[in-house]
């Protein structure tokens, strides 16, 4: 099995070497140290550094990722870890699909805005003001309350 030092992980996995040591002291990897004290990697540090860089481009925390990681320990089949990547990106897609509903509400907001400041000819300076009462917009504009008076 090749072995790989700190700087030749880093130039693989496109990460510093900063947070390779991280990396390792939060537990998410781990090295084998020479009689030199140097660190070492096996290419399996490799996957798990990449699958790290994948679940944290996904939205996952570091706590996340390393409870994930932690599994192994528990279940070598990765069973445990498979149904836990499994619950934790429905999660996700649920988180991402409300966000992505709240971007669309907004977009439509923004397309409403700029479809009235289109619609405007000469009257824009009176707005909001005496032509409230009869505007096209007035159901969704913020300065006319449904009493008919201007807020």
């Amino acid at each position: 099995m090749k072995r790989y030092r700190i700087g030749e992980i880093a130039k693989l996995t496109g990460v510093t070497v900063r947070t390779l040591r991280y990396y390792e002291e939060e537990g998410l990897i781990s090295s084998h140290r020479s009689s030199a004290r140097q660190r070492y990697y096996s290419e399996e540090v490799i996957i798990y550094i990449r699958r790290i860089l994948e679940l944290k481009a996904l939205g996952f925390t570091l706590e996340e990722i390393r409870k994930i990681i932690e599994l192994k320990a528990e279940d070598e089949s990765g069973n445990k870890r498979r149904l836990e990547l499994l619950s934790a990106y429905r999660m996700k897609l649920s988180e991402s699909l409300e966000h992505r509903r709240k971007i669309d509400e907004h977009i439509g907001e923004l397309e409403w805005h700029i479809r009235q400041l289109e619609g405007v000819e000469d009257s824009f300076q009176e707005c909001p003001g005496r032509l409230c009462e009869n505007c096209q917009y007035k159901g969704k504009c913020t300065f006319f309350r449904t009493d008919g008076e201007m807020s």
